[in-house]
């Protein structure tokens, strides 16, 4: 508890300066806007409410199907196999969210400037990507599942898992980029839709094959294939229903144009190694934590990130919220809407997060008892991972700025600021691990994780100059 108020105390002059530079900002334009409060903060939570929801039915997805695994066999054996499959594949969709990312910011300006035409270029392009990029995975299927089983430590199951669920691969892809169009778009129902339809589709089909049909774990895969395929299917006929009349009459040469592909792939490189450096320090906090002296380490920081990944689930959804409504903004060259709309975004993500500190708070053991079961070692275990318990009650509030800076910084399309600060807060992220693990031990990943999100948001704030590069697209 010392160590993180401490790192609250140390860090808060650093937002404190550049916020206060960057509230200044939002009082210095005094044109009327076309949006009033009331209805920023209207179509904040049109946006932001379906996107929490739809965050909130992977985690459920994910419980269903360990419960599953856990009735199959050797629970202790069919649950870890699954882990390490779906590990994998967390890795492959997380370094493709680029498409989804890149094509969303686009997408949002374009249909800020009332441009149909470019918005029926990015759709096709966003596809022809994901079906160059489906079909290398595919290509490469044999090697990397080869080398990925063996790097994870998995199993004859793990690579049966992974053999069978790489065909869900494409679809999901392709599904990315869908969801980033609809976004730029300023449609979130649709891919909250689209969502739970392939969530309830995977739990319907993972009892059917893995017990109905006795096929164990490669049941669970073979449901996301045919979860993922389904909801690439209704996407499509959704999309032709409800936007059919958007779309122009365009020429292969407009949709394969150079300049058009060098400024989507300029932008979707800069957000790769961004997303690269987040994978690589969640990965390695997980691994850091597995080789601590204390055993018990990477149970507890495994359930402590749980609930960090409650609040930035309900924080994304202000996140995607603000790429759809700044690239709006943005192309419509509408200055004062966009200053009133990332202030009202700032307001509600800094309201989430004090709601996830009051709950840690409140109910911090009592969400920690919900991933142990009863016992003397459970209630040890729990008892020991609540002595960290204020890193999670102070990483929201220090999280909140870079999750919801991501956001504007993809819909104005700055990835180049987004790269450079990832870039920074990673290096920081080792540095500060390498250099107090010996002493503060566990401490030592927290410590460098809070860093970690601290340096992203000030670095963000001040390469934009206190958010004036975002301003300055829409002038």
């Amino acid at each position: 508890m010392l160590i993180s108020s401490i790192t609250m105390l140390a860090f808060f002059p650093f937002y404190s300066f550049l916020l206060k530079k960057t509230i200044i900002r939002f009082s210095l334009d005094g044109k009327r806007t076309i949006f009033g409060a009331m209805n920023i903060t209207k179509e904040i939570f049109r946006l932001a409410i379906p996107n929490i929801i739809s965050n909130v039915t992977v985690p459920l997805m994910g419980l269903v199907s360990t419960a599953i695994a856990g009735r199959i066999g050797d629970s202790a054996l069919s649950i870890g196999s699954l882990a390490i499959g779906v590990s994998i594949f967390n890795f492959l969709y997380w370094n493709t969210s680029f498409i989804r990312m890149g094509t969303s910011g686009l997408t949002a300006q374009a249909f800020g400037r009332g441009d149909f035409h470019e918005t029926t270029l990015l759709f096709l392009r966003s596809m022809l990507v994901c079906v160059i990029v489906g079909v290398v995975v595919l290509l490469l299927q044999y090697p990397f599942g080869k080398i990925a089983v063996r790097v994870m430590n998995g199993n004859e199951i793990v690579s049966s898992y992974f053999f069978t669920r790489i065909w869900a691969v494409p679809a999901g892809i392709a599904l990315y980029g869908i969801y980033g169009w609809l976004i730029g778009m300023q449609n979130a129902v649709l891919p909250m839709t689209i969502s739970i339809f392939v969530n309830l589709v995977h739990v319907l089909f993972s009892f059917l094959f893995a017990f109905g049909m006795d096929m164990g774990i490669r049941g669970i895969a073979l449901a996301s294939v045919v979860a993922q395929w389904s909801g690439l299917l209704l996407s499509l006929v959704l999309i032709f229903l409800f936007y059919h009349r958007k779309f122009k009459r365009v020429t292969l040469s407009e949709v394969v144009d150079s300049k058009s592909i060098r400024l989507f792939f300029r932008i979707n490189t800069d957000i790769i190694i961004r997303t690269f450096c987040l994978c690589l320090v969640y990965t390695f906090f997980t691994a850091a934590s597995a080789r601590m002296e204390d055993k018990n380490a990477l149970a507890m920081n495994t359930m402590l990130l749980q609930l960090f990944t409650l609040f930035s689930y309900m924080n994304d959804g202000f996140a995607y919220a603000s790429e759809a409504l700044v690239g709006r903004f943005v192309g419509a060259r509408d200055l004062s809407t966009l200053r009133l709309c990332i202030k009202h975004c700032f307001v509600w993500s800094f309201a989430t997060a004090f709601i996830a500190i009051l709950l840690y708070v409140v109910y911090g053991n009592e969400l920690m008892q919900l991933f142990v079961s009863e016992g003397e070692q459970s209630n040890a275990l729990v008892l020991q991972a609540m002595d960290y318990i204020w890193w999670i009650v102070a990483i929201p509030l220090i999280s909140a700025i870079p999750f919801l800076l991501d956001g504007i910084m993809t819909g104005a399309t700055l990835t180049k600021i987004m790269r450079d600060s990832m870039l920074l807060s990673t290096t920081l992220f080792f540095v500060i691990f390498y250099l107090f693990k010996d002493e503060l031990g566990n401490n030592a990943i927290w410590l460098g994780f809070a860093s970690y999100m601290v340096i992203r948001g000030v670095c963000q704030l001040w390469m934009s100059h206190g958010l004036k590069s975002v301003f300055d697209k829409a002038r």
